[in-house]
């Protein structure tokens, strides 16, 4: 028998970071020692005090059972909690906040709540190829925001056609942001509510990075701005936070019919988180937060032995303001493509080529500070070997 895939299959963009796994692990079964700084996956385990809490939890009867569908009333109040404490916003637990597999769930099922064929989504250029993967299983049109440096890799909302405009359903926005590494300030989000309200359009504000700022600078949560309920919701995860990319826990905040029609969905796919990693990602959020501190100490202490090292070897870039990657401009003469492969083979040093996230990526490849100091050092020195930068 012959397996004809669906339409909607055949519509899925290729995965960009399978295909440079797949590069890599190349040059690993070749015998090189390659330093991987192409993935965003955090290199350092899990806070004891939310394992130990996993492994309590797990031996409750209570959780051996099915969960309440749209999750256990302890973690939505874990995460009101959270959102009180860090950034003085109010939700209503029950209402104003959804439990999602992952906020990469939540970034699918948005679209799939909200468009129909043909229906637009507005998408930061470059941004987070998995925005690109909702809409396509939607049969929906992206319309690409560029994101460039002479605007602080904001969009401008005065550059995209009224047209798409009129069929535009929602719109993605990250800060700190994926890949350039720059945050947004609070009259950023107060012109993008203006914008969204008078042109109906959904905000889906990605705050995955929520926690990770450096030189004393709190990120802006969108939902601190009044309005951002009225227009939109925010998606957050644990998973860079607190070291629990593995643990597939994320929610949605904000719009009350959002978060209605999100568990509605989920209701159809899943019935909700093991109930043990629930309790223990509400301890997470309620518990001392010293220990992201200390994270973002460290993310701090890994940005700075990059860019000095990179500005030693005459490789100028800003240094980055939030998240945990680096935004690096591709020196003349080569695309983002063939720089990276340039490091990988020459180097045996794994960037992610710009484009990948976006054509006004070209020009660009990220880096993730996921390696200790001492490795990040040894990438540079690897690529100051090939001779391509000129010493400051």
């Amino acid at each position: 028998m012959r397996i004809q895939p669906s339409d909607m299959i055949d519509r899925l963009p290729t995965q960009f970071f399978a295909t440079l796994v797949a590069k890599v692990n190349k040059v690993i079964a070749a015998g090189h020692d390659v330093i991987n700084l192409g993935q965003g996956n955090p290199d350092l385990p899990t806070p004891a005090h939310i394992v130990e809490e996993l492994q309590a939890a797990a031996a409750l009867p209570l959780h051996h059972k099915y969960p309440p569908f749209s999750g256990r009333l302890e973690l939505k109040q874990a995460v009101a909690h959270w959102y009180k404490q860090e950034f003085d916003v109010d939700l209503d637990p029950e209402e104003e906040v959804a439990i999602l597999f992952g906020s990469k769930t939540g970034l699918v099922e948005i679209c799939q709540v909200l468009m129909n064929k043909g229906d637009v989504a507005l998408v930061p250029d470059p941004g987070y190829p998995d925005y690109w993967s909702g809409v396509a299983v939607v049969d929906g049109r992206m319309v690409m925001m560029p994101l460039r440096a002479e605007n602080q890799f904001l969009p401008d909302y005065g550059q995209i056609p009224q047209e798409d405009l009129d069929r535009a359903k929602l719109m993605f926005l990250n800060y700190p942001n994926n890949p350039t590494a720059v945050n947004a300030p609070f009259e950023f989000y107060e012109e993008t509510i203006r914008f969204a309200r008078k042109n109906e359009i959904v905000v889906c504000h990605d705050f995955a990075y929520g926690a990770i700022s450096y030189d004393g600078k709190k990120p802006v949560s969108f939902m601190q701005v009044p309005g951002a309920k009225e227009v939109g919701v925010e998606f957050y995860t644990l998973s860079k936070t607190y070291n629990m990319a593995g643990w597939r826990v994320g929610a949605m905040v904000g719009n009350r019919e959002l978060v209605r029609l999100i568990n509605l969905i989920q209701d159809h796919y899943f019935v909700s988180l093991f109930g043990a990693v629930q309790m223990a990602a509400a301890k997470a959020m309620t518990e001392s937060q010293q220990c992201v501190r200390d994270l973002v100490a460290v993310y701090e202490g890994r940005r700075n032995a990059l860019f000095s090292n990179l500005h030693r070897i005459g490789w100028q870039a800003q240094p980055s303001q939030g998240s945990f990657f680096a935004w690096l401009p591709v020196p003349s003469g080569f695309t983002s493509v063939e720089f990276s492969d340039l490091l990988l083979e020459k180097a045996h040093v794994v960037v992610a080529p710009g484009n990948g996230f976006g054509p006004t990526g070209e020009g660009y490849v990220r880096a993730a500070l996921l390696s200790d100091e001492a490795r990040l050092a040894e990438a540079v020195r690897r690529i100051e070997q090939l001779g391509i930068f000129a010493k400051a």
